[in-house]
């Protein structure tokens, strides 16, 4: 079957083509299914700001390697014990790409994210076998091409989660890419208040607004922490998220975190970056939280029952999708920066 892979390892904006990463069609087998797996065919599966990271060497990984895990598809097959819990030939789904053993030392200790024997089949492919347990049904409605956003809307669930936000709650979200509207969206059907984006592409900020955001800030035209303090009345945000992944980003928004604020760090940022913490002032004098989000888990279910009520009519328009054989050219356009979001059409369903 057809994977994309990455296969050169390197930063795929290196204007030295010789060292620059690559992607491409590989032919892999597709994985037997066993007794608990279901053969899915896989309909959608779009790009993650985090798969250039990983041809870039994120993982270190050694080429070529299998990518995509943003996936929607339709059960072609089921083992012999995989429909005990409802799932049928035809169904339409989505799901959580890592299956967890269960029987690790932090599966038993509810943090399965960091199971020591995950398993994770790259679902930019046209199938992918998965274990019956990372299977979710898409909700009656919910399109096939809306349905490979479950993923990447699970982090937006995961961040709600963490984020301990009240209602009435001020919220900036640092960071217009996918996560950060679709976070952006999530904050302000909980109630947040004073709901800010920095981000410097004016589109973004247009869509921005579209779903809601109360205030937009470009960062490299203004000043990001005297907009923050006009906004807040002088107190700074309840609850910062971060997911721009840009360095420079993440020691901005810090002097903005209110008393007993929280911030989240849940970008992918570079491997070998420290950020500067003035332990005093934010652990002493203003008693923040700081944490961040790695992957998601036990939220598929509740993610999937999210998908009617969102908006991702700027993820999916017909430019922004590719098919799976064109798949350097819908990298090339991912990291243009042009669109909010790309996706790869793995197979053609009727209908979609």
């Amino acid at each position: 079957m057809k994977v994309v892979c990455g296969i050169k390892v390197g930063n795929m904006k290196d204007p030295d083509e010789a060292k620059r990463g690559r992607v491409g069609i590989v032919d892999f087998p597709v994985k037997p299914v066993g007794p608990e797996e279901v053969k899915i065919k896989v309909a959608y599966c779009s790009i993650c700001g985090s798969d250039p990271h990983i041809v870039g060497g994120a993982f270190g990984l050694e080429p070529p390697f299998g990518l995509g895990h943003e996936m929607s598809g339709v059960i072609v097959e089921l083992g012999e014990r995989a429909g005990d819990t409802g799932l049928k030939v035809g169904d339409h789904v989505g799901g959580n790409f890592l299956h967890y053993c269960g029987s690790c030392y932090y599966c038993k200790t509810g943090n399965p994210e960091y199971c020591e024997n995950a398993g994770n089949e790259p679902c930019m492919a046209e199938y992918v076998v998965w274990h019956k347990s990372q299977v979710v049904k898409l909700p009656k409605g919910v399109s096939l091409l809306q349905g490979c956003m479950m993923e990447p809307l699970s982090i937006g669930v995961r961040i709600m989660d963490k984020s301990n936000l009240q209602t009435g709650g001020r919220v900036l979200v640092s960071g217009g890419g996918p996560i950060g509207l679709i976070t952006c969206q999530l904050f302000k059907k909980r109630g947040a208040a004073c709901l800010t984006l920095s981000e410097p592409n004016q589109e973004r900020c247009a869509i921005a607004r579209s779903i809601g955001v109360d205030y937009t800030v470009d960062p490299t035209k203004e000043d990001l922490f005297a907009r923050g303090m006009e906004i807040t009345e002088g107190h700074g945000y309840d609850v910062i998220v971060e997911v721009s992944g840009v360095p420079g980003a993440a020691q901005s928004v810090l002097p903005l975190a209110a008393k007993c604020g929280t911030v989240l760090f849940s970008a992918m940022f570079p491997n070998s970056y420290d950020l500067p913490f003035n332990l005093y002032e934010y652990c002493y004098n203003r008693q923040i939280t700081v944490s961040g989000t790695y992957c998601t888990h036990f939220n598929f279910e509740r993610t999937a029952l999210m998908l009617p009520d969102m908006d991702f009519s700027a993820f999916t328009k017909p430019e922004q999708i590719f098919d799976i054989d064109d798949c350097e050219q819908a990298f090339a356009a991912h990291l243009s920066g042009k669109y909010p979001k790309i996706v790869i059409r793995c197979n053609q369903f009727d209908g979609e």
